[in-house]
């Protein structure tokens, strides 16, 4: 089991330690951040009001495991952005974390919020994420084809979506 918790200063020296080549931050990050990661991007990150930011703590150890964003929240629309969610170590991997960590968000989304709509992207070789994000019942929508170039190569993304009425779908045959 997993609680989500503020992402604080307290946690930048970790999370740098996280990001340990360019193509894991583009994996992870996005173009938000720059290889390598700063405390001064992750302060501009933490003073962005657009972004709710979370760390993920085992709450079995009480270890911080992972990380997460809401972002991209329009009122107008009830739509969000998840971005920035990770497992950072390769031993807590493949273990469920990630698919509580969607479920976490997806509460705050659609029982907080009550948002209509959540997306985020995810690049095209991140097989196992998109297992995890269609089995908490993001779709597949799109693909930018080749639209992240990270040390000469290209990546496609795909973007993934889901919306409330699925999203009650799920949690009611749970």
């Amino acid at each position: 089991m997993i609680r989500l918790e503020q992402f604080t200063e307290a946690n930048f020296e970790q999370f740098i330690s996280w990001i340990d080549t360019e193509k894991f931050m583009y994996q992870f990050g996005g173009a938000l951040f720059t290889y390598p990661v700063t405390v001064e991007q992750l302060n501009n990150y933490i003073a962005d009001s657009t972004h709710r930011i979370y760390r993920v703590v085992d709450t079995a150890t009480d270890k911080v495991i992972g990380h997460g964003d809401i972002s991209h929240l329009n009122v107008k629309n009830k739509s969000a952005r998840l971005c920035r969610i990770l497992i950072a170590n390769e031993q807590d991997r493949s273990m469920g974390y990630g698919k509580q960590l969607i479920r976490a968000l997806l509460k705050i989304c659609f029982g907080e919020l009550a948002l209509h709509r959540v997306d985020l992207g995810v690049f095209e070789f991140n097989k196992a994420a998109i297992r995890c994000y269609q089995s908490c019942g993001f779709r597949i929508e799109g693909t930018l084809r080749e639209s992240f170039i990270i040390n000469d190569d290209y990546y496609s993304v795909h973007n993934m979506s889901i919306l409330d009425r699925e999203y009650a779908t799920l949690t009611t045959s749970n």
